[in-house]
């Protein structure tokens, strides 16, 4: 056999050995525990704690499809699109048609952000590197150029009041509606997270990897690459429009910055903060990057971006594949 065809790369054993059929027990305890440990806090938190985790496990999952993205070889600075229109979707969906069930926003939501990821996904599947960074880019300013333009709709720049939905025809409380949107969002992101580690340990998952690694080879084998970028553009999309609309429900309120370009960025942010390795890695940074982002703002309200900034730095220059990446290793070592 050709050595060099059979090598795997070394950035991907990580994903490969946490989410191969022999480390599934292990992986699927700590899972299961982090999940457990999800659930027992909902109560008990603080109502800002409750807020900001929400608001992190919201972002986890636009940047859990950002990180799909990333492992076939493409970044996206244009995550705020599908974030921002499913929200939307949620907002008119309750101002427009009276619409407050949780259960069927969410969907509603993840449904907008796959309609629109097809229209602008077969345009963007045609292009690698910088390119396709620019053109998602390019497509979120678009609709954030709508957003601020569409005043009667959308309200402009003020944006739009999300009120607080109901939970399986329950009415709750602001109180209640808080925690239970938590538990949705909890649920939502062991739902993806499940599915994403699966795939990650598939054929698919594979192939992904190996379009990052050399596309061409890839189409030598007969493989429809564009349709593969396709179902991961379109895939990520799905995720972030779950988020969006968490996002949403949490907040209370829509404006078109959802879609700005640094709401994309901060998902990119979050992405090298956390690392492309592990399913587990965009949670963590999510998490870690809103409350460090909550600290920042509350002590140096005018500085807090700088402080974001000095929190980068030594993460690209010591840590290149992201916080994540060495707690995955000793967790492989431990466990040979």
């Amino acid at each position: 056999m050709n050595r060099e065809a059979s090598a795997v790369p070394p950035e991907a054993v990580p994903v490969a050995r946490a989410t191969g059929r022999p480390a599934a027990p292990a992986g699927r305890l700590l899972l299961l525990g982090l999940l457990a440990a999800l659930l027992l806090l909902g109560w008990g938190l603080p109502r800002w704690l409750n807020f900001l985790l929400t608001l992190a496990l919201a972002k986890g999952l636009v940047v859990l499809g950002l990180v799909l993205l990333m492992r076939a070889g493409l970044v996206s600075f244009g995550q705020g699109l599908f974030f921002a229109a499913a929200a939307y979707a949620a907002a008119f969906a309750i101002k427009l048609w009276g619409v407050r069930e949780a259960f069927l926003l969410l969907p509603l939501g993840m449904a907008a952000a796959a309609a629109l990821a097809v229209l602008t996904g077969l345009l963007a599947a045609r292009y690698r590197a910088i390119f396709f960074a620019m053109l998602t880019l390019a497509f979120s300013m678009v609709l954030y150029g709508l957003l601020i333009k569409a005043y009667p709709l959308t309200g402009g720049s003020d944006g739009l009041r999300v009120a607080v939905p109901t939970v399986l025809g329950y009415a709750p409380d602001p109180q209640r509606a808080r925690v239970l949107v938590y538990y949705l969002a909890v649920g939502a992101v062991a739902a993806a997270v499940s599915l994403v580690r699966r795939q990650a340990g598939s054929c698919f998952g594979y192939l992904t990897q190996a379009i990052r690694d050399n596309e061409v080879r890839v189409e030598y084998l007969g493989v429809p690459v564009r349709r593969a970028v396709l179902a991961v553009y379109l895939e990520g999309a799905v995720l972030a429009g779950a988020g969006g609309v968490l996002a949403a429900l949490a907040v209370g309120h829509v404006d078109p910055n959802l879609a700005y370009w640094t709401t994309s960025g901060e998902f990119v942010f979050i992405a090298l903060l956390g690392g492309a390795e592990g399913v587990l890695a965009p949670l963590a940074g999510a998490v870690l990057y809103e409350v460090v982002k909550a600290y920042a703002f509350k002590y140096t309200p005018y500085a807090w971006q700088m402080v974001m900034g000095l929190v980068m730095l030594p993460i690209i220059l010591f840590l290149p594949s992201g916080l994540w990446a060495p707690l995955e290793r000793r967790w492989l070592r431990v466990r040979e």
